[in-house]
């Protein structure tokens, strides 16, 4: 057998490679106050059922995907199918029971409320 029919034969043995989302952090803001901790991400064009949240063993991993259906044929694509992922380390003192999220405008707003025993407290002094 020739080398070129060779070759043929093996190109037509290959898998066909699959199509790959690119990965990209969210951009995140993160605010602070007495009562919690408030992150911001950025997650355009990603629906509230595609976007996963977990706090287990100190981290807190944020993910999403955002996918693009078109129609008709593409002349320049740069907007596309994409997956937002993250992981922060979250202190102890966040009540993990009590995290919440909302979807709004593209922007994932992240609750993660302190537990009571972390949160700042006035200590009363009583005369004698």
């Amino acid at each position: 057998m020739s080398d070129k029919a060779e070759l043929v034969k093996r190109e037509e043995t290959t898998p066909e490679r699959s199509r790959r989302i690119p990965a990209v952090a969210p951009v995140v803001d993160i605010y602070e106050n007495t009562d919690e901790i408030l992150l911001y991400a950025d997650m355009p064009g990603v629906a509230k059922d595609a976007i996963s949240i977990n706090v287990d063993n100190g981290k807190l991993t944020i993910s999403g995907v955002r996918t693009v259906t078109a129609t008709g044929a593409a002349n320049w694509a740069e907007f596309g199918d994409v997956e937002y992922t993250r992981v922060f380390s979250v202190p102890q003192a966040i009540d993990v029971d009590k995290v919440n999220a909302e979807l709004r405008d593209g922007v994932l707003k992240l609750h993660l409320p302190k537990s009571e025993a972390a949160k700042p407290r006035q200590i009363e002094i009583k005369a004698a």
